[in-house]
């Protein structure tokens, strides 16, 4: 030991003496003592210490003196703390030779600098001397490694384009494009309206590419208040403010290395965050709060917004630098009432869902409660389409829904367009010749499906019309068809003519 010249002599040689007193009494007591030099060679082992190497596979003290200790002792922690300079004071070491209670200290040169590590074995068979402490280091350690299976679990994507329902056209080409933006590595922008099923697709995403072994992460911008944004994706150095964690905290871009960082809501994000965002895609590295170190990061990012983007870069809201950066690769996500045509599988597949959560029947559509569903706006989309089935489900007792139960859960806005497709639908269903009210009409045969549905069709384009006041294209978009389509069946229908309509 180096005499410190700050003491007085007395001093220093009763310090020198403590030193040496202390480490005879940790040789004695302790079960082996080892000593690493700065190149983390063993350089000296106690005669406790010798009764090992045969368990460790050495037969000569040779053969594990003067060589590196990672190589001679598996499982050490000893090179560790010659580049840390922090001790180890209590620890678990499990190898050949069996378990062991271990400290590990730095040793000083008198600049201050390591010049190697003191090993003390502590206790060996530490099952029996100190099982209480096992047990409770064993329990630990398991919740620890469940809590991580359980968020890595969550972190992977839920769902695949098996989940998108539907085989429209729309539905198709939208799965087609996500397809191909899963083989790549660029940005990628969902555009759709709200419900339909952006977040759905940045999973199905992320599952269909390269990354789909690592993190899915997701953050909603909409709903982290505009104070702590920041923090959410770039993460907080530890102390880095009053109330900050002692540890500090892992960002989203951290959290999602190696995999998808899904940006939900994207329009919504405030200006001051816009440009942190930027500079960070551009450079591929961030800088946590209260920290000056830049850490590199590897995510793919896939944006979404119900919002214009474009309008909101014309009126300054959204940075035009960072609207490019994003929209690498644009999807639009089609909206329900542009995809009528998978609604009877939508109904079926939420229906299903419905009963596996809640454990009752499954729900059953007539032909006229789909119909009823197929007339309207849905501007909730298949969220809305959700929230109605479920609303059904509750108050019903049968799980066969007909027009009439389905017409109550319906939004107001939309029920003089139900109302009126409903009407189409009972009229459809009663031979021409008969007379409402007639009980013969109870009996009466129906008539061809194709026959009730062009009745429906009549109806709904005829409310559709009144609504746009005669607007043929704005008709046809209500109701999600071609304006070919819509102009064709006018043609045919002689009873549309007397509505005034322009285009």
């Amino acid at each position: 030991m180096t005499a410190d010249s700050r003491l007085p002599r007395d001093a220093q040689s009763i310090l020198e003496l403590a030193a040496r007193s202390m480490f005879d009494l940790f040789a004695n007591a302790s079960e082996g003592m080892l000593l690493v030099d700065r190149e983390a060679r063993v350089v000296w082992i106690n005669d406790q210490y010798r009764r090992f190497l045969p368990a460790l596979g050495y037969a000569r003290e040779e053969d594990f003196v003067g060589h590196p200790v990672s190589r001679v002792v598996h499982n050490t922690q000893m090179h560790r703390v010659l580049e840390t300079g922090k001790p180890i004071l209590i620890d678990l070491l499990t190898n050949k030779a069996g378990t062991f209670v271990v400290s590990r200290i730095p040793l000083r040169d008198s600049e201050g600098g390591v010049i190697g590590v003191l090993g003390i074995v502590l206790f060996d068979h530490p099952e029996t001397t100190l099982q209480p402490l096992i047990s409770k280091f064993a329990r630990l350690e398991q919740d620890l490694n469940d809590a991580r299976r359980e968020l890595a679990h969550q972190r992977r994507s839920k769902y695949t384009f098996a989940s998108f329902v539907g085989s429209s056209p729309a539905a198709v080409e939208v799965k087609r494009q996500a397809r191909r933006a899963a083989q790549s590595a660029s940005p990628v922008l969902l555009l759709g309206e709200t419900g339909t099923g952006k977040e759905l697709l940045a999973h199905a995403i992320h599952a269909a590419s390269a990354r789909a072994g690592r993190p899915f992460v997701g953050v909603n911008i909409a709903a982290v208040p505009d104070t702590l944004l920041e923090a959410e994706f770039f993460g907080v150095a530890p102390g880095a403010y009053t109330g900050a964690d002692r540890k500090g905290r892992d960002g989203k871009f951290k959290l999602a290395d190696g995999g998808t960082l899904f940006l939900d809501e994207v329009g919504d994000m405030p200006a001051a965050v816009q440009a942190k965002l930027l500079r960070a895609l551009q450079e591929g590295e961030i800088e946590p709060l209260g920290s000056n170190q830049l850490v590199r990061f590897d995510v793919r990012v896939v944006a979404a917004t119900s919002r214009d983007l474009e309008a909101l870069v014309r009126e300054g809201h959204f940075r035009e630098d960072l609207y490019y950066r994003l929209n690498v690769l644009p999807i639009r996500v089609p909206p329900l009432r542009e995809r009528r045509a998978d609604l009877p599988l939508l109904v079926e597949t939420l229906c299903e869902d419905i009963a596996a959560r809640s454990g009752g029947s499954q729900l059953e559509l007539d032909p006229e409660a789909l119909w009823l569903l197929q007339s309207q706006a849905w501007r909730g989309n298949i969220r809305e389409l959700r929230n109605v089935l479920e609303q059904v489900a509750l108050r019903s007792d049968d799980h066969r829904i007909g027009a009439a139960v389905l017409a109550t859960v319906l939004p107001p806005a939309d029920r003089a367009l139900s109302g009126a497709a409903t009407a189409a639908t009972a009229s459809a269903a009663v031979p021409s010749t008969a007379t409402p009210g007639d009980p013969e009409n109870l009996a009466a045969p129906l008539r061809p499906l194709a026959e009730q549905v062009a009745a429906l069709e009549r109806q709904a384009m005829a409310e559709a019309l009144r609504r746009t006041g005669g607007n043929r294209s704005a008709a046809a978009r209500l109701l999600g068809m071609s304006r070919a389509s819509f102009y064709d069946k006018l043609a045919l229908w002689s009873e549309l003519s007397e509505i005034q309509t322009i285009d």
